[in-house]
């Protein structure tokens, strides 16, 4: 992190026991920053400074309402995440892309930002077969043979069955997948994977009728070269933020909203909420008269999927111009390092980006850097030949891990569904709102379905 991107504040002291905290104070009976006493407000709190959060709290500052914004975190962005440890390239070890970007609201903040954008293409992909030979003539169309009948085994009982199924149960049912030779199965896996690096959650729980209930904007899909931070930099700008307050409870009742952070503790009207929904299962926040039932069902209910990161960087460019490199490993290593982008494009420099989803993408979560780089390297190597260089640097990321997000993103699990989202979302009385990508039933996992998200709920309190 470089802190000249990031608004620094004074914490303030401790906290007034719960029992005072939604007494009716006169304001002149609270005392200032920096005492024990609980700092009073009449306008709105917002938990949280990733996107959904500065989207509502710059929506409510524009429209002249008293906002302040808590973050756990030393920084804002949540997870948008962009890092400056090589000098003259960031990466993204968040959010990277804006999807669609016709119509796309954060399309017109990256103009307003003036924040350089480079396309990728998904045509721009170069297939790998287990063995590391380029896939090529009919080799290369069996892999799309499989994807396709993968896709239509899903479509195929979503028009036939309302009981839902783990999508892999489905699939391998379908096709037969115990009868087929590992070459098939390979692609067949590879295909299921493409799908838990999409929507984050393993095959063996997403939903089969529900893993793609969104809709989509148009166009390209598009990267930062100078991070996604310029987005969230941007709606940060003349904030009151509050770094460093990690909220314990949240509490309310007819009079207002109070929360207490682990340093201090705050009053206001009301209080926007957007948590991600892996911290909202943890329990680490606690809810003063509790969640509804509906809403606490869709916590538990919906998933919380992973998608990793590790950028490795090398002293030179060893692999082709596509924008992306599909591997399918073998049998034996699903999920392992199947999908990589040719940073280059973006950023100029000799840097690889590879991904890992959903089961595997937890399971590293546990190793070392150097285990990590060293399994990267070794499917590298079966690709490109053992004579490549070494890395020079890495980025990596434990996103499952991180206090703070718990999680990538959300997804349909089995036993979820897309009515829930609205229960996630649905304030109670006039008092606490909520946003956030899990929020969003149009535009789950998501930067913009999460900004979208917390501009709805700063006009439902300003309406």
């Amino acid at each position: 992190m470089t802190i000249h991107r990031r608004r620094l504040l004074a914490s303030i002291g401790l906290g007034l026991p719960a029992a005072c905290l939604l007494s009716a104070c006169r304001a002149d009976d609270v005392e200032g920053v920096g005492t024990t006493s609980a700092e009073a407000r009449t306008g709105v709190i917002v938990i949280g400074a990733g996107i959904s959060g500065l989207a509502a709290a710059r929506h409510l500052a524009d429209q002249g309402e008293d906002v302040l914004v808590l973050e756990a975190r030393d920084r804002i962005g949540g997870r948008i995440w962009t890092s400056d440890d090589w000098d003259g390239a960031p990466v993204d070890l968040g959010a990277s892309w804006i999807h669609g970007v016709e119509k796309n609201p954060i399309t017109e903040l990256a103009a307003k930002a003036k924040a350089k954008t480079v396309v990728t293409d998904l045509e721009s992909t170069t297939d790998y077969l287990p063995d590391g030979q380029e896939a090529e003539g009919a080799r290369a169309e069996k892999i799309e043979q499989w994807r396709e009948r993968t896709a239509g085994a899903l479509g195929t009982y979503r028009e036939e069955q309302d009981r839902d199924a783990p999508m892999r149960s489905v699939v391998e049912r379908s096709l037969r997948f115990s009868a087929l030779p590992d070459g098939d199965k390979a692609m067949v896996n590879n295909a299921l994977n493409d799908y838990e690096h999409e929507y984050s959650g393993s095959t063996t729980q997403m939903s089969t009728l529900y893993f793609d209930s969104d809709s989509a904007f148009d166009g390209d899909d598009v990267l930062f070269p100078g991070g996604y931070g310029q987005i969230t930099d941007y709606l940060a700008r003349g904030l009151d933020i509050r770094l460093g307050q990690q909220v314990k409870n949240i509490d309310w009742n007819s009079s207002g909203v109070a929360v207490r952070t682990d340093k201090a503790s705050f009053q206001a009207s009301q209080v926007v909420v957007t948590l991600p929904l892996g911290v909202l299962q943890s329990g680490t926040v606690t809810f003063g008269p509790g969640l509804p039932e509906a809403k606490q069902t869709a916590i538990e209910k919906l998933g919380m999927g992973i998608l990793n990161k590790c950028y490795l960087s090398f002293p030179r460019k060893f692999w082709p111009d596509t924008d992306w490199l599909n591997y399918v490993p073998p049998v034996d290593k699903y999920g392992q390092w199947a999908q990589w982008i040719n940073v280059t494009r973006a950023n100029g420099e000799p840097v690889l980006l590879g991904f890992n989803a959903a089961d595997f993408g937890r399971t590293i979560e546990g190793w070392s850097d150097t285990q990590i780089i060293d399994s990267a390297m070794q499917t590298l190597k079966t690709i490109f030949g053992q004579n490549i260089p070494e890395p020079t640097g890495h980025q990596i990321t434990r996103w499952a891990s991180d206090p703070y997000a718990r999680g990538s993103y959300s997804y349909y699990k089995v036993g979820s569904t897309p009515a829930m989202r609205d229960q996630l979302a649905a304030s109670i009385t006039d008092r606490v709102y909520f946003a956030g990508e899990a929020t969003s039933s149009k535009s789950s996992a998501t930067v913009h379905g999460a900004y979208l998200s917390g501009i709805k709920a700063a006009k439902e309190i300003i309406a």
